[in-house]
C-alpha cells in the first residue's frame, strides 16, 4: 500500500497529515490524489461513504491554492450542515502549516450576517451547502467568478433531497473552464444526468464494484413481532457492552421515542434530528464523539455530516425504503480498513425488501437469533471480569484504606468475596433477564396459540361498569385488556357491550390478578369498577362455565351445504296462475262483489237511509230535549232574567231566577250543597 510520504504533495501537508495519524493511503485516495496532482480535467470518483474521500479530494484542492489571490478559489458542495462543518474542520486541520489558507463554511441555521463577514474579509475555499450558497450568490455576497475547481460531495444524496434546483442555479454561476469533481457512493440516474449535464468527458475512477458494499462489514439480520423490535434492540446493545453505533429509524418522531425509551431502561442514548435547533444538535453530536452517548438514535439526514472513524455497529431499526440508503448506512462502519457490524431488524412484512437490498448489496444478510437472557449475562459478567482484570491500582491514593477495608472484610473466604463483588454488576442482567421469552419463537407461539384447544380453559364472565354509552367497543375492550400485562396471552371469550356495561369472558386462571389490575388501571382516564358476574343468565347453567371448549355450530354448517329445496323448484317451472285466477277460469273479479253476482254496495247505504230508530235519522238538527234547542239562542244567563227551566235541575213548582254566577257555578258541575268557603261567607256578610 502507498504511504503518504511516497505522494508528491507539499511538505507543510506531509507534516499535518502525519499528525493526524496518516500513513497509508485508503483505496480511493490512492486513485484520486495521484491523478488530481497530474491532471484538470472532470473526475467522477465512485467509493462507499468512510473511505476518505474528503482527505482524496481535500489535499489537491490545498496544493493548488494561490495564497496571494484572497478570492475563492474552490467551492464545496455538501448535502447537510453537519457534513459542511466536519469538511471545513478537516481542511482547517490538514492547512495546518498553511497558515495563510481561509477556508470558510456556509450553511443555514447559522447568522448569516456572521457568514458574510467571512466572505468580505476574503477566502480561498467555499464549504457550503446548496441552499444557503444560493442564496449568497442572490444577495449579491458570494462571487464565483474566479472558482476553477468546484467539488460535489455525496452528490446522489444531494439530489435525493432535493437539491437539483439549486445544484443546477449555482453550477450556472461559475466559469465554464473550472474543473468539477463527483465524489458519490452510488451513481443514480439523476447522478448521471447531473455529469452529463455538466462535466466534459470525465474520468471515472471506482474503487471495487461500484454496485456493491464493503466486504469488511459483516451484515446481519434479526427477525422478529413488529412489537418486539425494541426488545430486540436492547438485547443486541446489551450482547454487545463495548458497541458504539448508530440506530438509524425512519421518521424524528420515532427517532426521540426511541432515545427517550433507552434513556429511561438506563442506556446512555441520544436523538439527532431534524427538529432540533444547531446548538442542541452540536452538542448531541460532541458528546457522542467523546464516547459520552455510545448510542445515537438518527435519522438519515441528520446523520449524513457525523464522520467517525471507530463505529463498531450500524443497526437499521426498519429495512430501509431504498438499497443505496442501506449501503450509505453501512459504510460508516469498518472504516479505514477495520471491521464492523450492520444490523437490521426485521418483521415478516419487510422480507421482500430485505432481499432487495441482499441483492443490491452482492453479498448475502445473515440471520441471527435473538440472543436470549443466559448468552447477555454470560456477555456482560464475562465484560466485568475483564474490566477487574484491566484496571489500573493507584496504590498510594488507595493505600490508607485497605487497612479497613481488609479489617471488615476478613470473615468472607475467598470464593464468598469474589461472588459478592460479582454480584454488585451482575444481578442487574440477572434479573432483567430472569424468565424472558424467546423473541425468535414468537411467531410459533402465536401459532400454536391459534390452533390451541380452547376445551382446557374455563372463562369467568366480569362486568364493567363501562358500556356503549361511554364509547366502549369490543376493538377498544381487547386493547384495553392487553394493556393490563397480567399474563402473557390471555384467553378472551365472548364480549357482550351494552348501554351502560359491559361483559366479557376471561381466562378464569387469571380472574384475581384481573380483578386487581382493573381496579388500578383507567380507561382513558376513567376508573373501571369489575366484578365477577355470575354465569347463570348468559346462556348458561350456574353450575358451569359458559364456554366448554365447543364452537357454538359444533364445526358444521347450519345447511349441511345443501340448498333448501334440495335443487326442485318450489312450482316445479310452472307459472303460479298460468294467467288465469284459481276460480276454474274466472278472473277474480269480474265487477261484482262475492255475494252472487251482486256488488257490496248498490249506492245505497247499509240501512237504506233510515235510523236505527225506526227510520227516523240519528239527528235531524234538533236538540235532544225534543226538538226545541237548549238555551233558545238566549244566553245562558243574563243577571237575573227569569226563564223557565226543564231538564233534571227543573223545579216542577215554580220558575227559577239564576243569576250571572250560580249558574255558572252549575255549569262547571259545582254541588249546590258543597260547603261554601269562609272566605266567600265573609264577602258576603260585608
Amino acid at each position: 500500500m502507498t504511504k503518504f510520504i511516497d505522494i508528491t504533495l507539499p511538505e507543510p501537508i506531509i507534516r499535518a497529515a502525519t499528525q493526524l495519524g496518516y500513513e497509508t493511503l485508503t483505496p480511493i485516495q490512492d486513485l484520486v490524489i495521484p491523478w488530481l496532482m497530474e491532471n484538470s480535467r472532470d473526475l467522477v470518483a465512485l467509493a462507499q461513504t468512510g473511505t476518505g474521500k474528503t482527505a482524496a479530494f481535500g489535499f489537491p484542492l490545498l496544493s493548488g491554492t494561490d495564497i496571494e489571490q484572497s478570492v475563492v478559489q474552490s467551492i464545496i458542495l455538501c448535502p447537510t450542515r453537519e457534513l459542511c462543518m466536519q469538511i471545513t474542520r478537516d481542511l482547517e486541520s490538514y492547512a495546518k502549516y498553511m497558515t495563510r489558507i481561509r477556508v470558510t463554511a456556509i450553511y443555514g441555521g447559522a447568522s448569516i450576517q456572521g457568514q458574510k463577514e467571512s466572505l468580505r474579509s476574503g477566502v480561498h475555499i467555499v464549504v457550503g451547502t446548496p441552499g444557503r450558497v444560493n442564496d449568497m450568490i442572490r444577495q449579491g455576497a458570494l462571487k464565483l467568478e474566479h472558482v476553477s475547481r468546484l467539488v460535489l460531495d455525496e452528490a446522489d444524496e444531494m439530489l435525493n433531497m432535493g437539491f437539483k434546483e439549486e445544484l443546477f442555479e449555482i453550477m450556472s454561476h461559475i466559469p465554464e473552464g473550472k474543473q468539477t469533481m463527483l465524489f458519490s457512493a452510488t451513481m443514480p440516474r439523476d447522478v448521471e444526468q447531473l455529469a452529463s449535464t455538466f462535466m466534459k468527458d470525465p474520468e471515472r475512477l471506482s474503487v471495487g464494484d461500484e454496485h456493491k458494499g464493503a466486504e469488511n462489514i459483516q451484515h446481519y439480520y434479526y427477525k422478529v413481532q413488529a412489537r418486539d423490535k425494541y426488545a430486540a434492540l436492547k438485547r443486541i446493545a446489551d450482547m454487545s457492552p463495548k458497541i458504539y453505533g448508530i440506530v438509524f429509524c425512519k421518521t424524528r418522531r420515532e427517532t426521540q421515542e426511541i432515545a427517550d425509551k433507552l434513556q429511561q431502561d438506563g442506556y446512555n442514548a441520544d436523538a439527532l434530528h431534524g427538529d432540533l435547533s444547531q446548538g442542541q444538535r452540536e452538542l448531541v453530536m460532541s458528546r457522542f464523539r467523546s464516547r459520552f452517548v455510545p448510542l445515537l438514535i438518527a435519522t438519515d439526514v441528520a446523520a449524513r455530516g457525523l464522520d467517525v472513524d471507530d463505529l463498531s455497529h450500524i443497526i437499521n431499526y426498519q429495512v430501509p425504503s431504498e438499497p443505496d440508503i442501506y449501503i450509505h448506512r453501512s459504510g460508516r462502519t469498518g472504516r479505514a480498513g477495520k471491521s464492523g457490524i450492520s444490523i437490521t431488524i426485521i418483521h415478516s412484512k419487510e422480507i421482500s425488501a430485505l432481499r432487495a437490498v441482499e441483492k443490491r448489496l452482492g453479498m448475502p444478510i445473515v440471520w441471527q437469533k435473538v440472543p436470549g437472557g443466559r448468552e447477555i449475562c454470560e456477555k456482560q459478567l464475562m465484560h466485568f471480569i475483564d474490566n477487574i482484570e484491566k484496571v489500573e491500582i493507584n496504590e498510594v491514593e488507595m493505600e490508607s484504606f485497605m487497612g479497613s477495608v481488609f479489617k471488615k472484610l476478613s470473615w468472607m473466604t475467598r470464593e464468598e468475596m469474589i461472588q459478592r463483588f460479582v454480584a454488585v454488576e451482575f444481578n442487574r442482567f440477572l434479573n432483567y433477564y430472569k424468565d424472558i421469552p424467546d423473541l425468535d419463537n414468537m411467531q410459533q407461539l402465536e401459532a400454536k396459540k391459534e390452533k390451541k384447544d380452547k376445551s382446557s380453559f374455563v372463562f369467568s364472565t366480569f362486568r364493567l361498569n363501562l358500556g356503549h354509552d361511554a364509547g366502549l367497543t369490543k376493538r377498544d375492550l381487547m386493547k384495553y385488556i392487553n394493556s393490563l400485562r397480567v399474563g402473557r396471552g390471555i384467553e378472551i371469550g365472548r364480549i357482550d357491550i351494552f348501554g351502560d356495561y359491559g361483559l366479557v369472558d376471561l381466562d378464569s386462571t387469571y380472574e384475581a390478578d384481573l380483578l386487581k389490575s382493573i381496579g388500578l388501571t383507567a380507561y382513558q382516564g376513567k376508573k373501571i369498577q369489575a366484578s365477577v358476574a355470575p354465569q347463570k343468565g348468559r346462556g348458561q347453567s350456574s353450575s358451569k362455565p359458559r364456554y366448554e371448549g365447543k364452537p357454538r355450530y359444533e364445526g358444521k354448517p347450519k345447511y349441511d351445504g345443501k340448498p333448501k329445496y334440495e335443487g326442485k323448484p318450489k312450482y316445479e317451472g310452472k307459472p303460479k296462475y298460468e294467467g288465469k285466477s284459481s276460480f276454474e277460469g274466472k278472473p277474480k273479479y269480474e265487477g261484482k262483489s262475492s255475494y252472487e253476482g251482486k256488488p257490496r254496495y248498490e249506492g245505497k247505504s247499509t240501512y237504506e237511509g233510515k235510523s236505527s230508530f225506526e227510520g227516523k235519522p240519528k239527528y235531524e238538527g234538533k236538540s235532544t230535549y225534543e226538538g226545541k234547542p237548549k238555551y233558545e239562542g238566549k244566553p245562558k244567563a243574563e243577571g237575573g232574567t227569569k226563564f223557565e227551566t226543564k231538564g233534571r235541575y227543573a223545579d216542577k213548582d215554580k220558575p227559577t231566577t239564576l243569576s250571572r254566577k250560580p249558574a255558572f257555578r252549575k255549569a262547571a258541575g259545582t254541588d249546590a250543597t258543597k260547603k261554601a268557603s269562609p272566605f266567600r261567607k265573609k264577602r258576603e256578610s260585608n
